[in-house]
């Protein structure tokens, strides 16, 4: 099963930062054994939740040139409070070094001005079709499938519009 686990991007700066929340709900599948009596997001969502924010900078940055984006390595893991039913975690990823195959984010995840989780990722991007040409059609695919829900977790116009008030 997949989840999305990024609800709106904030801001996007083109290589170089993203801020995004994540707001947590009671109806999320997961929560109903992590842990039945006192629900929180599990560390390891949390962690995926800056992941998926560092992925989401690198499509926006380069237009969707790559259809493939996943995380390659994590350092330097810590948690810090946990994320509760009716918070909102908000997440920025930071690139640190950007090159043709990787970039390195340096990102975090607060609650209320609290960190609840940080790390270092490297996410690596590529194309299928780079190492077979029949692939292109299943890059074009999921090229689409990602604008479409970047289309719903961004609107620049909101956020200027938050921005200012």
């Amino acid at each position: 099963m997949r989840f999305s686990l990024i609800d709106r991007i904030l801001k996007l700066d083109d290589k170089r930062q993203i801020v995004g929340i994540k707001s947590l709900s009671l109806a999320e599948d997961y929560l109903r054994d992590h842990f039945p009596t006192a629900p929180v997001m599990p560390g390891v969502l949390m962690l995926e939740s800056l992941t998926q924010a560092a992925a989401w900078l690198i499509r926006g940055s380069e237009d969707f040139a790559h259809s493939i984006v996943l995380l390659k390595e994590v350092k330097s893991v810590k948690y810090g409070s946990f994320v509760e039913p009716g918070q909102t975690m908000n997440i920025t990823a930071e690139v640190q070094d950007w090159d043709e195959r990787q970039v390195k984010f340096k990102a975090q995840g607060t609650v209320a001005g609290v960190t609840c989780a940080s790390a270092r990722l490297v996410l690596e991007r590529y194309n299928l079709a780079d190492t077979s040409s029949d692939r292109r059609h299943v890059d074009e695919f999921i090229n689409q499938k990602m604008r479409e829900l970047y289309s719903v977790l961004y609107k620049p116009e909101a956020a200027l519009a938050v921005a200012g008030d």
